[in-house]
């Protein structure tokens, strides 16, 4: 059937784009069939959507898909990946029929859900759903804080630094909570370059939306302060391409807020059988029903993964146009560098990713002669270091002032319309507001985008409230910092709900976060100059009442720490260690103080400061052994936490001098005596061990 008139005229459509759909939505479903399992359902509902995205709207270069200029596409429905493999198969970034064939099969280009980092022009890991939306959220506020740093002064989209960010989302998006939180902070930040396509189809894996789903989704997101278009479906079910047109031109023309494109679609859109249907959504539609879909789109039923040659080669004229996008784009980017050199270092140097010389000057060295809790200690690093490194930004889920992260100074990163005296669009502190899930998924995004460096804090306990975007951090390989304070019942009259006992294993479970509990002041400023250093998440574990700070003339340097575990004080003595006391955070002090009254006894104990496991993991067998000899089988563990895993630096004779059970509402000094650790309690723990 050729192209409606209004498709030529408007979208400048022919046939061959047609026919590019219907290879698109025959593509989903010969390969989840041929899978054996998937989503075909929405990747065939959507395919003319982001056929629509990539061919017409998406400022993209396939050849160059970390090009800083690209507008960027979200699929927040992971589950629909094809929806978004097609469209990079179509505009040559790399995956073929075959990788479309391999779908869903070990070390394939085309994995269940899209995956960061291990397929080519995939800009997030998307499946848990909600997670994209606070991505999206997270990478438009990087875009307008990295327009401030390189061109702050341009006119309302006349920046090569203004770019749009694209979000496919789904009914089961907006259900989950992240997405409610990461909205209503994109609506209060007036993010205008943020446009979302709500896939409203009405079907979820166990039926009609209806069984759990009845809200106004256009009312809910008027008053987050968003813009919102509605688009039906053509009287046949087919998406009102014309109409989605019209929606993303008037998102992208206007300036004052995000965008929610209400969309309908049907889903599995033309299947005869299981169009509508929450059949379709997670499953294959079965071989007779793909060859009845074929015929309705009609294509060949007999053929699989048909892709004929002209249709193909019509697809990647994207190339082309990209091409003279960004021949264009890059005159235009010599010339502001011309102009703006110092933001052109600057760029260059993030796009690098390197530091500047001679940074970790910047770190502060803390006196012994007065006491300083690890969190106000950050709070002082975070100063020194945002002063040499204007790529590091963030804030708190509203916990500020008791995490220590405002950057004294600078301007709250708010929209010029914002009636606080502290607003500045391109401001460095970041109220996240209490929506510690979404702070997370924003943090993440911010990383994917590029170029900055993200913090955010909250309280250790609460951290549980945004696990699901930490692990995809780990997943992903973020550089993202939490600052987790008030750590251990240290944080005293606040209680058992406050205090946390198992979050230290429990995000220690987690692959790839590094996980740091700091003793002192001065291993706070190294551990945050390793963090900056590293190209992965960390989570800085943070005391809230005072510890000492270590007199360095008579313990080894905090330059250890960096190592993950190092000797902080042997015995002054100078005989050979009996026992090893390991600890982390505020009980190395108590370490320190048990290695004193055993020597009283002649019990000459090694002390090991362990704040990190994981960049004690990564050291060399050598310099493990030289701190954790396995002649030395006599070791006690001390930590105001839970156990588990400890069993690891202790071996099979060692002790722990734990808290297996929640905490009290008293003081820090009376909970500390109370639950055991005491020096007597070490000193007893070392006696009975030897």
């Amino acid at each position: 059937m050729a192209p409606s008139a209004n498709k030529t005229e408007i979208l400048g459509w022919n046939d061959l784009d047609d026919q590019a759909i219907k290879y698109a939505r025959a593509l989903a479903a010969d390969a989840v069939q041929r899978a054996g399992n998937g989503h075909p359902g929405t990747a065939m509902a959507l395919a003319p959507v982001a056929y629509l995205l990539f061919q017409h709207h998406l400022r993209h270069d396939p050849r160059d898909p970390d090009w800083i200029g690209r507008d960027r596409f979200i699929l927040s429905c992971g589950h629909s990946s094809l929806t978004l493999y097609t469209q990079l198969f179509y505009s040559g970034y790399g995956l073929t029929l075959e990788d479309l064939k391999e779908f869903r099969k070990k070390d394939s280009a085309t994995p269940g859900h899209p995956e960061y980092g291990h397929t080519a022009g995939v800009e997030t890991t998307t499946g848990p759903l909600g997670q994209g939306i606070g991505n999206a959220v997270g990478m438009a506020m990087a875009a307008r804080y990295e327009r401030g740093l390189f061109d702050p002064n341009a006119a309302q989209n006349q920046s090569l630094f203004d770019h749009h960010i694209y979000v496919l989302a789904s009914d089961g998006d907006l259900q989950e909570g992240i997405s409610a939180e990461a909205s209503s902070i994109a609506g209060l930040q007036k993010l205008s370059k943020l446009i979302v396509i709500y896939d409203d189809n009405k079907i979820t894996i166990e039926g009609d939306i209806g069984l759990s789903f009845t809200e106004d989704v256009s009312a809910r997101y008027r008053a987050y302060d968003w813009n919102v278009i509605e688009v039906g479906t053509l009287p046949s079910g087919e998406v009102d391409l014309i109409s989605l047109n019209d929606a993303i031109n008037q998102s992208k023309a206007q300036d004052v807020a995000p965008t929610l494109i209400r969309l309908k679609s049907v889903i599995a859109w033309p299947a005869p059988k299981l169009q509508g249907t929450s059949k379709s959504h997670g499953a294959a539609l079965g071989a007779d029903e793909v060859a009845a879909t074929k015929v309705a789109l009609g294509l060949d039923p007999t053929q699989d993964f048909a892709m004929p040659a002209e249709v193909l080669s019509h697809v990647r004229k994207v190339l082309d146009r990209a091409a003279i996008s960004r021949v264009e784009w890059n005159q235009k980017f010599e010339s502001w560098r011309g102009g703006n050199k110092v933001a052109a270092e600057l760029s260059d140097r993030l796009v690098s990713k390197e530091l500047p010389k001679n940074w970790r000057s910047a770190l502060p060295e803390f006196s012994s002669e007065k006491e300083i809790s690890t969190r106000k200690a950050s709070g002082d690093v975070i100063q020194k270091l945002a002063a040499v490194l204007p790529e590091m930004w963030g804030g708190s889920a509203d916990l500020a002032e008791s995490n220590n992260t405002t950057i004294e100074g600078a301007k709250s990163f708010l929209p010029a319309a914002s009636t606080s005296s502290s607003a500045d669009p391109y401001g460095r502190v970041i109220h996240f507001g209490i929506r510690e899930h979404a702070m997370g998924a924003i943090m993440n995004g911010i990383a994917l985008h590029g170029g900055t460096k993200p913090f955010g804090g909250t309280f250790l306990v609460f951290s549980d409230y945004m696990r699901p975007s930490v692990r995809l951090a780990a997943l992903m390989k973020l550089p993202v910092t939490y600052i987790w304070s008030h750590d251990s019942i240290g944080l005293g009259e606040d209680g058992p709900t406050h205090q946390p006992v198992e979050h230290s294993a429990a995000l220690r479970a987690i692959p790839g976060l590094d996980v740091i509990r700091p003793a002192d002041a001065n291993e706070v400023a190294q551990c945050w100059g390793q963090i900056i250093e590293n190209t992965k998440p960390a989570g800085l574990l943070l005391s809230r009442q005072n510890l000492p700070v270590f007199d360095r003339s008579k313990c080894n340097s905090a330059i250890g720490a960096t190592k993950g575990a190092y000797i902080l004080r042997d015995p002054d003595s100078g005989e050979k260690p009996k026992a090893i006391l390991i600890a982390t955070g505020s009980e190395v002090s108590l370490a320190l103080d048990a290695q004193v009254a055993l020597a009283a006894k002649q019990i000459p104990v090694r002390v090991v400061s362990m704040p990190c496991w994981e960049w004690f993991r990564s050291q060399s067998a050598e310099y493990q052994e030289g701190v954790l000899p396995k002649s030395i089988s006599a070791r006690v563990s001390i930590e105001a936490g839970i156990s588990m895993g400890w069993a690891e630096f202790t071996g099979s004779s060692g002790r722990s001098i734990s808290l297996e059970h929640f905490g009290a509402s008293a003081s820090a000094k009376e909970l500390f005596t109370a639950f055991g650790f005491t020096v007597d309690r070490v000193v007893a723990v070392v006696e009975d061990i030897l």
